[in-house]
């Protein structure tokens, strides 16, 4: 295949790299490589294949969401791409967008919310919680598998995944959620 206008390639290049941090990826095929290359969803690469309105397949689609966000900038009462988001305006926006459910707005209402799990129970779409402001369920991810999780951190800083096993996030770990109600609200 031969490309005959080079010149609108590297201003295309350009206009998709402010945007994103990555270039996009057209189908979910694609972004479940690209996840699994960077070692984020060991969990989901199987799941990624199946038919059908599932739980599972709502949770992978809610993570694959999710790292289309990565690189938008930390905004405190943010809550969309356009302003930017905090930690749970993050997690209120993928799951409204991903699964239809609007869940509360603050963590602490979030963690409320939703039912308590044991993190040796954690998949991919769960709610992790952590202790970041010197008072339970201050902050906010959405779990991608293998101890990692996504989130949007603190000013200054942009939607990013971390591993829950560094130090600083191992000490504050409050706990584990799941949202029960994995479909659309009726």
């Amino acid at each position: 295949m031969q490309i005959k206008n080079l010149c609108v390639l590297p201003s295309l290049l350009l206009s998709t790299t402010l945007v994103f941090s990555a270039p996009p990826l057209a189908t979910a095929d694609e972004m479940g490589r690209f996840l699994a290359d960077k070692g984020l969803l060991g969990q989901l690469g199987e799941q990624l294949g199946q038919v059908g309105q599932t739980v599972t397949e709502k949770a992978s689609e809610l993570v694959i969401n999710a790292m289309g966000f990565l690189g938008v900038p930390y905004r405190l009462g943010g809550n969309s791409l356009e302003t930017g988001f905090d930690c749970s305006g993050f997690v209120r926006a993928m799951y409204q967008q991903t699964v239809g459910l609007l869940l509360p707005r603050s963590a602490d209402q979030q963690a409320a919310a939703t039912k308590t799990i044991d993190k040796s129970e954690l998949k991919p779409g769960d709610l992790v919680f952590f202790n970041t402001m010197r008072r339970a369920f201050s902050h906010v991810g959405i779990y991608v598998g293998d101890n990692k999780f996504i989130h949007s951190p603190k000013p200054g800083a942009e939607v990013r995944v971390e591993d829950m096993r560094i130090g600083y996030w191992q000490t504050r770990f409050n706990g584990a959620r799941r949202v029960e109600q994995m479909a659309a609200n009726p």
